[in-house]
């Protein structure tokens, strides 16, 4: 297995070598240069496999021989022995034919710790085998920095530095990072917003002179194949929990960064029979504007209470749009430079070629707390602002009554207890034992300006060599 630019740039590279580079050195994102693909008999095969034997099934294709198979199963079986729930990844049902997927069982109650909790053993097995050091560098809109820290705060081999926007993320989210005061963590709290975040890291990858000879980038935002990749493995999951492959079945997602619905696009090219893909947004709803009426303008950025979705630049998006026009580089290059400058359009034929398996849904705050709610009433059921947008999505989206409708809860809703009592909630949604003492623990952060020169003298500064 090779991979290549979505910008047409550079040449393939191996799996090993993607994981420890992150961007393209011309801009572009990594991506396979041709998906496995599972016959139906082959997947019906997969029935009654844990979970960790079913990531091995559908990750090996994407490592090859750059990992051993003996060392492949080890490192997803460490990845996925700090779950609190022997199913890893559970269904719950909440209407007819109707179904939410926990993603919230790992070590930092969110679906990033399903990828991170992988790529930080990943990376450490590929760090050390060199006998190389390297500085983790990404950037969060809430779930992805706590899930790296503990993914990867154990190693020897890295140092990390995770870029938060400043008072943008719930006080869960942002304790979950800057509690953990071990020596080769470093959180930024960044004057601005996620994209200013997610730009800075972007900016930083493209040179990266500013470190010490020694050191290079790696991240571990979902620009980085290896998350993309584990995040493929609970759509097998789910559906052959429900009678896939035999059934098709259909998934909403709540997303931003677009990599945890590009994962279920994966899902479908490598053979799993997905009806349909709901795209769900809050009220930063470039995603939803572009799929149902190719508007594409980058809007100002408004803050909510689904923090993790509060993005207007969503990277992965590119990653499908590749595919949308034949793998052509030199097309999506010149679209990225048309989107950056806030102007991109999609071709009629792409467009189409998109809506042939996504919608999409808007849902902003007011009907957010209506669906936590209503659902709590209905059922007892608790979920965060960011299922309930999914949630949402899946019901005003679902082509029909009869294939399953599985929405991805992203989020455990202990993590956004403001949301949860706006929503009517009498109390305090309780967090997990080995949190409980979350708010009494000393926290350390720096707030920097977003400004790139003092970003990277920061880090430079920290960097042990």
């Amino acid at each position: 297995m090779r991979y290549i630019s979505t910008r047409g740039g550079g040449s393939p590279k191996t799996f090993e070598q993607v994981v420890l580079t992150g961007l393209a050195p011309d801009g572009g994102l990594y991506v396979p240069n041709e998906i496995p693909h599972f016959s139906a008999t082959a997947i019906a095969g997969w029935q009654g496999l844990s979970y960790q034997e079913l990531a091995f099934e559908v990750m090996q294709p994407y490592a090859g021989d750059c990992i051993p198979e003996e060392s492949l199963r080890a490192l997803i079986d460490r990845a996925y022995s700090n779950f609190r729930h022997a199913s890893i990844a559970p269904l719950v049902q909440t209407g007819s034919n109707e179904w939410v997927l926990e993603l919230f069982h790992g070590p930092t109650l969110a679906f990033k710790d399903f990828a991170l909790q992988f790529l930080g053993h990943l990376l450490d097995y590929s760090l050390a085998k060199r006998d190389q050091k390297a500085v983790i560098m990404g950037a969060t809109s809430g779930d992805t920095g706590s899930a790296a820290i503990e993914g990867c705060r154990r190693s020897k081999h890295v140092e990390m530095f995770i870029l938060h926007p400043h008072q943008r993320v719930s006080d869960v989210q942002r304790l979950q990072m800057t509690t953990v005061l071990a020596g080769n963590v470093h959180n930024i709290a960044l004057k601005g917003n996620f994209d200013d975040c997610q730009n800075m890291v972007k900016a930083c990858f493209s040179d990266q002179s500013f470190l010490p000879e020694n050191r290079q980038l790696v991240a571990v935002n979902s620009i980085n194949w290896a998350r993309i990749m584990a995040q493929i493995v609970y759509y097998f999951w789910a559906a052959l929990q429900l009678g896939g492959p035999q059934r098709k079945v259909s998934f909403a997602v709540p997303t931003g960064n677009f990599g945890d619905i590009f994962a279920g696009y994966l899902a479908a090219k490598m053979g799993l029979p997905i009806e349909q893909l709901v795209i769900a947004t809050n009220q930063n709803d470039i995603l939803h504007r572009c799929i149902s009426a190719n508007d594409h303008r980058t809007l100002p950025l408004v803050q909510s209470l689904a923090p993790s979705m509060d993005i207007m630049i969503s990277s992965n998006f590119e990653r499908l749009l590749f595919d949308a026009y034949g793998r052509d580089g030199a097309q999506i290059a010149a679209l990225m430079g048309a989107a950056k400058r806030g102007h991109m359009q999609l071709s009629e034929a792409a467009l189409q070629e998109v809506r042939q398996l996504f919608s999409s849904h808007r849902c902003d705050d007011t009907k957010m707390l209506k669906i936590i709610d209503q659902v709590y009433t209905e059922s007892g059921y608790l979920m965060d602002p960011h299922t309930a947008i999914g949630l949402d999505a899946a019901r005003n989206r679902r082509a029909n009554g009869v294939t399953p409708m599985i929405t991805l809860a992203t989020a455990h809703p202990a993590k956004f207890p403001d949301a949860i009592k706006r929503a009517g909630y009498v109390g305090e949604p309780e967090l997990p034992v080995h949190m409980a003492n979350l708010f009494e623990r000393p926290e350390r952060f720096d707030v920097l300006d977003n400004d790139r020169a003092a970003v990277e003298s920061f880090i430079s500064q920290r960097v042990v060599t």
